[in-house]
């Protein structure tokens, strides 16, 4: 009977546990329910554009389709000449710099460096035509590209080295009357190619992603909820939810899974507790570059050499270029994992023109900022891009040369391959001094990683960072962890209570022998 009541609150709690854990994990299936049926209900055009007049007359140009959707869509193209997509900047506060204006015309990176005086080339990711060096192109409403975001047949392709302008062989009828809601072709032809080619930059945005499987992206899955870019990245009067560090620095405008998900969307406490300091991505996204490799290393100055007078490129096993003339040597990695650092949201950037105080370290482009005693700080995963790329010794800036030309003569290296004559353009078009030297430094770029999101069984385990040795968070040092980090104080008191337990069992063990033996007699 006594065993029976002693049972009776254990078999309790036990119930009470099960019943609670029963009621979350059901609150949290039906939470997933209602966000996958919600995007399975797929989007349904509200009119019919291939039954519009105004699109069944011939189209000469590009312009004269926007010129007939701004007829009906009027003043949207008044919007989109506002969004930073069309401006390539945007207003940020930056820490120690106040407010400034900040984009692809004065922020530099360490993979074709710099836009400035290469406009025409670098204009086939611009959502307008015309684009030439002086920047009058997006001046002119005309040139607001309409088709690029909304074309639906996926035949729109845009000329290289034309200024922005779309291939001519192209069906702008045909185009014209099929436009309708953003797909995933429609930002994935500009976003997954950035760099100069599939999967150069981001390392978790390439064409796999055009039909990627579940296991690719357990959102964007064609085998599971298929979400568009769009799904996430919400727009108001064109302007994108999402920002890219490379260029962003402020913590506003952004998309976390949160929005969806909630902040505590697990089964069990001890998992929610760590969204406090550890985002999302962190451990559901274990690896990225699953499917294409990705470019980690560029070294420029290897860029020039040529054979038999010629330009000419090498590649990998895996037909990534390892080495080419025009931009020199590369190193390419898949299945890769993440680094990781602290971030509150906001970053703070190398802009053309500032002075490198310290040139025997890598020179950092765009600074995430965060640490563990920010409450607004959590870890993230990223991938973080190297490179060796031309400075200035004399005047220690960054060299932004001119790449593109259509012709020789006007120092552009992709024809001419002198870094002398490139740098002098280049900076001259961005009106910095060059004292005619060029060295090479060392910099990073860091790229936080937001795609190809794995299932919960695939995902980050407990043990992968909660170890003593070569954990994920190894480098990430501010703060104390169970499991990786120890204290000799706490092991020599943890270790003491354990030896006097023993010893108080020991002891006690003894005594009841002793007494149990004395009884006897």
């Amino acid at each position: 009977m006594r065993k029976i009541l002693l049972a009776l609150p254990a078999g309790a709690l036990l119930a009470i546990l099960f019943f609670a854990s029963f009621l979350t994990t059901e609150h949290e299936e039906s939470d997933l329910s209602l966000l996958k049926e919600k995007y399975s209900q797929k989007y349904t055009p509200p009119v019919k554009h291939l039954e519009f007049e105004i699109l069944q007359k011939p189209f000469a140009s590009p312009q004269e389709v926007t010129a007939a959707c701004i007829s009906c869509h009027n003043l949207r193209h008044l919007e989109v000449m506002k969004s930073n997509h069309w401006n390539w900047e945007r207003e940020e506060y930056i820490q120690g710099r106040g407010v400034v204006y900040i984009g692809k015309h004065n922020v530099l990176n360490n993979f074709c460096i710099g836009v400035r005086g290469n406009e025409p080339k670098c204009a086939k990711c611009h959502i307008g035509y015309g684009s030439t060096t002086d920047g009058l192109a997006i001046e002119s409403a005309k040139n607001v590209d309409c088709l690029v975001c909304h074309d639906n047949t996926e035949t729109y392709v845009k000329a290289d080295e034309q200024g922005g302008a779309p291939e001519k062989s192209l069906n702008l009828n045909l185009i014209a009357q099929s436009v309708g809601r953003p797909t995933r072709a429609n930002c994935g032809i500009c976003h997954f190619y950035g760099g100069g080619g599939n999967n150069v930059k981001h390392g978790d945005l390439e064409s796999a992603l055009f039909e990627p499987t579940k296991a690719l992206d357990v959102h964007m899955g064609t085998d599971g909820s298929n979400l568009s870019c769009v799904d996430c990245h919400t727009t108001k009067e064109h302007n994108i939810s999402g920002k890219m560090y490379s260029l962003s620095s402020m913590n506003h405008n952004r998309v976390t899974c949160d929005q969806c998900h909630g902040e505590t969307p697990h089964d069990k406490d001890i998992l929610n507790e760590h969204t406090l300091k550890v985002a999302c991505q962190t451990c559901h996204i274990p690896i990225y570059a699953k499917e294409h490799a990705t470019k980690i290393y560029w070294d420029w100055s290897t860029a020039g050499k040529l054979k038999n007078g010629e330009p000419y490129e090498e590649e990998d096993s895996l037909g990534n270029h390892t080495y080419l003339s025009i931009k020199g040597s590369f190193v390419w990695q898949k299945n890769l994992q993440p680094e990781y650092f602290w971030f509150n949201g906001t970053a703070s950037h190398y802009i053309s023109g500032d002075v490198i105080s310290d040139t025997s370290k890598p020179v950092v482009l765009n600074e995430l900022h965060g640490s563990y005693r920010d409450p607004a700080s959590k870890i993230i995963p990223v991938k973080r891009h190297r490179a060796l790329q031309p400075y200035d010794p004399v005047t220690k800036l960054l060299i932004q040369p001119k790449l593109f030309s259509t012709r020789k003569g006007d120092g552009a290296f992709w024809q001419e391959f002198d870094f002398q004559k490139a740098a002098a353009a280049g900076m001259k078009a961005l009106n910095l001094p060059f004292s005619g030297t060029v060295s090479f430094i060392h910099t990073d770029m860091y790229w936080p990683i937001n795609h190809m999101v794995s299932s919960k069984e695939e995902s980050v385990t407990c043990k992968e960072c909660h170890t003593r040795k070569n954990g994920r968070l190894a480098a990430l040092t501010d703060f104390y962890m169970p499991g990786r980090d120890y204290s000799k104080v706490v092991d020599f008191g943890g270790s003491s209570l354990l030896l006097l337990t023993l010893l108080g069992v020991l002891a006690h063990g003894s005594l009841r022998i002793i007494s149990a033996f004395r009884n006897r007699k």
